[in-house]
């Protein structure tokens, strides 16, 4: 029963548009649920066995280093839960909901301070491939999530009419990335030039391929950064998603509302969003 639950909770996410890692991990992660609890069926959860399972993850050692489980991979677990009892629910599956009327608590936010705009042109002097230079427009000039870059096929960009389209981002949601002509431009030297040099072993449809040919991963992505940060002599410790919330700030102080930054951004909600008001006028970069 358990095998035929998460292949049908699996079938649901593609379904739904979630991206590859997020079919893989939410089925696991309710998986880990059921093994836990030993329950033969998951319509016999209550709101007993869902909290009892949320402490015993906040106890849990962490299996790849010293510690416990992060706040985020916690709340991961529970987002899990919450989308497999929703389809449930919603497809008749179970009468009743145990997790609908319990709250958690949200994970603290880290402070992630944008770049400035030198440190982002420092960056793309850095980039000494075409390939580093596409990477970097992905995250910062496209504003892109890892998992959404990490999915991103050669259809997916349109060079001449100078659209991107992120086809499963968070929450299965869907959009349009407008490019500036420099961007559009710098990604098509990329796709003509040098992804036309590498062998695509596994899967020539991926925009970006690594070494073997095949697609680039989130932990490739994040180490080609680590390089060019270093090239670049600014701290290592900023992350893809840095250049994410870089092009937010700096889009938000050139001007653009609130409303087509979160457009731009892919957030469901504008209070979302919001959190980059703070910042003061500057112009945005000419890359």
């Amino acid at each position: 029963m358990m095998a035929q639950l998460l292949s049908g909770f699996a079938a649901y996410l593609f379904q739904s548009g979630y991206c590859q890692g997020s079919r893989k991990l939410l089925p696991a992660m309710v998986r880990d649920y059921l093994d836990y609890h030993q329950l033969p069926e998951i319509h016999q959860s209550t709101p007993y066995h869902i909290g009892l399972y949320y402490r015993y993850l906040q106890q849990r050692p962490n299996q790849h280093h010293a510690g416990g489980l992060s706040e985020s991979y916690i709340h991961h677990h529970v987002y899990a839960l919450k989308t497999c009892f929703n389809w449930l629910e919603e497809t008749g599956q179970m009468d009743h909901n145990p997790i609908s009327a319990m709250r958690f608590p949200q994970p603290g936010k880290k402070s992630r301070e944008p770049l400035s705009r030198e440190a982002v042109q420092q960056l793309f002097t850095a980039g000494k491939t075409l390939q580093e230079r596409a990477v970097l427009h992905l995250f910062y000039s496209c504003g892109l999530r890892r998992n959404e870059a990490e999915a991103l096929h050669t259809k997916d960009i349109h060079f001449k009419q100078r659209l991107l389209y992120v086809r499963s981002g968070k929450g299965a949601k869907r959009r349009t990335v407008p490019m500036p002509a420099q961007v559009a431009a710098d990604l098509e030297k990329y796709y003509r030039k040098d992804r036309m040099r590498q062998l695509a072993r596994n899967d020539e449809s991926a925009f970006i391929l690594n070494k073997s040919g095949g697609r680039m991963r989130g932990d490739s992505y994040l180490r080609m950064l680590k390089e060019i940060l270093k090239r670049a002599g600014l701290q290592e410790d900023i992350t893809l998603h840095h250049l994410r919330h870089s092009i937010a700030t700096h889009l938000l102080a050139n001007g653009i509302s609130i409303e087509l930054l979160r457009q731009f951004l892919g957030h469901s909600h504008l209070e979302t969003t919001q959190i980059y008001a703070k910042v003061g006028k500057e112009c945005i970069l000419d890359l």
